[in-house]
């Protein structure tokens, strides 16, 4: 018989009181307690050695795991997070296995609860997801067939500038085309920044924003300097509904992500473009994407089979239809009167295109921009008008060539 388990800890201290004034022996002892001699002798160790803390229960557990994780694994996962805090568990796995995959690294769950472990994990708070519109919007099926640009929120630098980042990423392979420190949403800002894109990357089929500055006007056309020469190189402008930021989701989304580095901003404008030019080329060759396989989004990006022209080209209007040339006030002539289209295409010639008897739409390159109204003799907009389809080269699943980019200069963001 063992020890009475109701009152197990009074036994024990019994049974040493009764052991230390020596009237019994060991062997008279066990058998009044009904314990083995085995079991008396470990707890006359155990208070000789530890007192009577030596009397309680101690873990059954063994010391070392069979299937435990080296020190060495659990070393290497820490450090990493350490250097890459904002990157979870599958994140670091991937990575790690990417860089050493002769290593049996863990499982992202194992690695996960490694973070926990070692203090390096901070509980998330739920957040509440917008439930997706049904607006149609083009698919992305290949790089360059839609892109997404947006300025990221403001931030201050240590000396009072304050910057507004300018974004595009490519919707299909993820890939961080351009990231530039600009100050403000002014269109003078934006247009090097697309032309150095362009140039280096080729030309996208497709760019949605939101409908704020530089990328779209509350005119009737929606307009704008830059969005007119994005029309003008061929590139389809696709706008979300205001105030359905999620219709952009993967843009939005690279926002959240773009913050690391942002935190702290730089000095100043210069030192802030140089950790920016850093993280987009760690973003791109280095970080593994969820969406992607955990693998960087360079595997995926190809430059376009469209560069970008020397000269824009001049717009190839359907026959029949009456061209004008936009004046300096931003007017045509039509049927001896004066009627305003847009000040963003001052210079260029539109095509009016007759859709039914005496009722024109009037067309800037293959964007429609507004319909002529006989009555009141004003451009007014088009309702229900669906974009024109885009020529669909069939998705590749070739992994690509690293596309050129900035220099890396020494550790994540150059830090």
């Amino acid at each position: 018989m063992s020890w009475n388990a109701s009152n197990v800890m009074d036994q024990r201290v019994s049974f040493i009181s009764a052991s230390i004034v020596g009237e019994m022996s060991m062997t008279e002892l066990c058998t009044l307690y009904s314990i083995s001699r085995v079991t008396g002798y470990k707890w006359l160790r155990r208070y000789q050695g530890e007192g009577a803390a030596g009397l309680a229960d101690r873990s059954s557990a063994p010391h070392l795991h069979g299937r435990q994780t080296p020190e060495t694994i659990v070393q290497a996962v820490i450090a990493l997070r350490r250097q890459r805090p904002n990157w979870g568990p599958k994140k670091l796995v991937a990575y790690l296995s990417a860089k050493q995959p002769g290593t049996p690294w863990p499982a992202p769950s194992t690695a996960g609860e490694i973070l926990k472990r070692a203090g390096l994990v901070e509980p998330r708070r739920k957040r509440r997801r917008t439930p997706v519109t049904g607006l149609a919007l083009t698919h992305p099926l290949y790089p360059n067939h839609v892109c997404s640009a947006d300025h990221k929120g403001w931030v201050t630098t240590a000396y009072g500038a304050r910057l507004e980042p300018l974004t595009v990423t490519d919707g299909f392979s993820r890939y961080l085309v351009a990231l530039s420190a600009t100050q403000t949403t002014r269109a003078n800002e934006a247009h090097p920044l697309f032309r150095r894109a362009f140039e280096e990357h080729g030309l996208p089929e497709v760019i949605r924003t939101d409908n704020g500055s530089p990328f779209a006007s509350a005119s009737v056309t929606g307009l704008t300097s830059l969005s007119a020469h994005w029309t003008r190189l061929g590139i389809r402008h696709e706008r979300i509904i205001p105030g359905k930021p999620q219709q952009n989701g993967r843009h939005e989304r690279f926002h959240l992500t773009l913050k690391e580095a942002m935190t702290p901003p730089e000095k100043s404008q210069a030192e802030q473009q140089r950790r920016f030019d850093c993280y987009r080329q760690d973003y791109n060759e280095e970080r593994p994407h969820e969406a992607l396989g955990q693998t960087p989004p360079c595997q995926f990006y190809r430059q376009s089979q469209r560069s970008m022209p020397e000269r824009v080209p001049e717009p190839d209007y359907p026959a029949g239809a009456k061209i004008r040339r936009v004046r300096s006030n931003g007017e045509i002539k039509w049927k001896g009167g004066l009627i305003y289209i847009s000040s963003a295409i001052i210079g260029d010639l539109v095509g009016l295109v007759e859709i039914d008897n005496d009722t024109f739409e009037v067309h800037f390159y293959a964007r429609p921009i507004g319909q002529l109204d006989p009555s009141t003799n004003k451009l007014k907009p088009i309702t229900n008008h669906q974009p024109p389809t885009t020529n669909h080269q069939p998705p590749t699943t070739e992994r690509a060539i690293p596309a050129k980019t900035v220099n890396h200069l020494s550790g994540p963001f150059c830090k």
